[in-house]
């Protein structure tokens, strides 16, 4: 009924609270879909969970300008169509803004959603998984907090180099 990769995003942010695999995950869905498919609703989720990354870590800026543009991304009527309690989403989000605009210390955010399906889905996963949902973030993990830094990037850089080869003997 939903899509694995936001059954995926929904574990990641609220069980792990690895916001940058939300990011992952959920990207990689959207670039999958046809043109025409590719709804600003994706965007907006990634931007939620980028906001929260540049949260945790201290990047007010960054987190406020990622909520600004989810905002502006999101509209009621279609996050319902995937599960969420739309106006309470934006409502949050819009508090979120304000508590970043306030230089409030980051705390844990959970995205509403409609129990009856969405919840179920992901209660699934958790268990599939073995990790708990609605934990809290450790603040303590680097890893977690500073994953975009700290991550194995072999296999993309692997990819860069093979795609410049490919280029140079295509002009040759």
């Amino acid at each position: 009924m939903y899509p694995q990769a936001l059954i995926d995003y929904l574990v990641y942010f609220h069980a792990d609270r690895d916001y940058f695999e939300c990011h992952e995950v959920l990207e990689e869905y959207w670039k999958s879909l046809p043109k025409a498919e590719r709804s600003d609703m994706w965007v907006g989720l990634i931007q939620i969970a980028v906001g929260l990354y540049h949260h945790r870590r201290g990047n007010f800026v960054g987190a406020e300008k990622m909520f600004n543009s989810a905002i502006q991304r999101l509209h009621e009527e279609e996050l319902e169509q995937y599960g969420f309690v739309g106006h309470e989403l934006v409502k949050r989000l819009r508090i979120r803004k304000q508590e970043l605009h306030e230089q409030k210390p980051y705390s844990d955010m959970d995205l509403p959603i409609h129990p009856e399906h969405l919840l179920a889905a992901c209660e699934n996963r958790c268990s599939e998984r073995q990790v708990r949902w609605l934990s809290q973030s450790d603040l303590q993990n680097e890893f977690l907090l500073h994953k975009h830094k700290l991550r194995d990037r072999s296999d993309v850089l692997a990819e860069r180099e093979a795609a410049i080869l490919r280029r140079r003997n295509l002009l040759s």
